[in-house]
């Protein structure tokens, strides 16, 4: 099931290379858009863009995110990079369907990678900021790629007991041990940028200047694939002995949040960072 387009031996976020360059997530994005994208209004309200500018999306997925700002900034242009080739053939099928003429998507790794069009006026994440092994050197190669006085905004999930919709405590006790983090990289995942306390040092080092960070919880109704489904126990490596076992604990955690028609209620607490460079 598993396609690995980057050598092993890669050095930069290569677990995350690994990852999110299976064609997996492509059959499944849709799905998870049902959680990621009710934050898109709000992420966008705090960059407050303006037409005219430049702006850059980092981890950019299916690229909603990247099309609606598209809208707002109208003669101006947006460019979403992302490290999965998967993701970004499936955000540019979306372009011309959404009649967004001036977005583009490119594969990169903004860890590390100047992006072409740079400098920008402006850069958004949409829960995609969690998922570099050296925080501080990413956020100082984005500030890098923006015009002096550019602006930063960032969604990235509060505490996983915030966020019950989360299964990954459940399956833990089905899947082996995560490998330890090498030396002098930083653990990656959803909840890495949580302590609110770490982010601010994070941005400080990498010479942000006015963060702010506003928090937020919303309610919103999902399917549960949108959670979680067979092929992604499969892909998180629940043994096949296990399988069933491992499905029925995820039934009885995410049954608290069901809601009207199947559909679940799932509680969303993330936050917003802001900065400028």
């Amino acid at each position: 099931m598993r396609r690995q387009l980057v050598d092993e031996q890669v050095a930069t976020n290569a677990a995350e290379r690994r990852r999110w360059n299976d064609e997996y997530w492509t059959s499944v994005w849709p799905k998870r858009e049902q959680l990621t994208s009710a934050v898109t209004d709000t992420l966008l309200a705090h960059l407050e863009l303006a037409a005219g500018e430049r702006v850059l999306e980092i981890g950019s997925g299916g690229g909603t995110a990247t099309i609606a700002a598209g809208h707002l900034v109208g003669a101006g242009t947006v460019v979403g990079a992302d490290i999965s080739a998967p993701l970004v053939e499936f955000a540019r099928s979306r372009v011309a369907t959404a009649g967004a003429d001036n977005v583009s998507f490119l594969v990169a790794d903004v860890q590390q990678d100047d992006i072409p069009g740079a400098p920008f006026d402006a850069a958004l994440s949409q829960f995609g900021v969690m998922f570099f092994d050296d925080p501080a050197v990413a956020f100082g190669n984005i500030r890098r790629q923006l015009v002096p006085g550019g602006r930063l905004a960032f969604a990235c999930w509060q505490a996983p007991e915030r966020n019950p919709w989360f299964v990954g405590p459940i399956l833990a006790e089905y899947l082996p041990p995560p490998p330890p983090v090498a030396p002098g990289k930083s653990a990656t995942g959803p909840f890495s940028l949580q302590d609110p306390d770490r982010v601010r040092a994070i941005l400080d080092s990498a010479g942000w200047h006015g963060i702010e960070r506003a928090a937020y919880d919303v309610v919103v109704s999902v399917d549960r694939e949108a959670i979680v489904d067979d092929p992604q126990l499969a892909f998180l490596g629940v043994p096949d002995a296990a399988f069933e076992q491992a499905r029925r604990s995820v039934d009885e955690h995410l049954d608290r949040l069901r809601g009207e028609g199947g559909r679940l209620d799932a509680p969303l607490s993330f936050q917003v960072f802001t900065g400028t460079a």
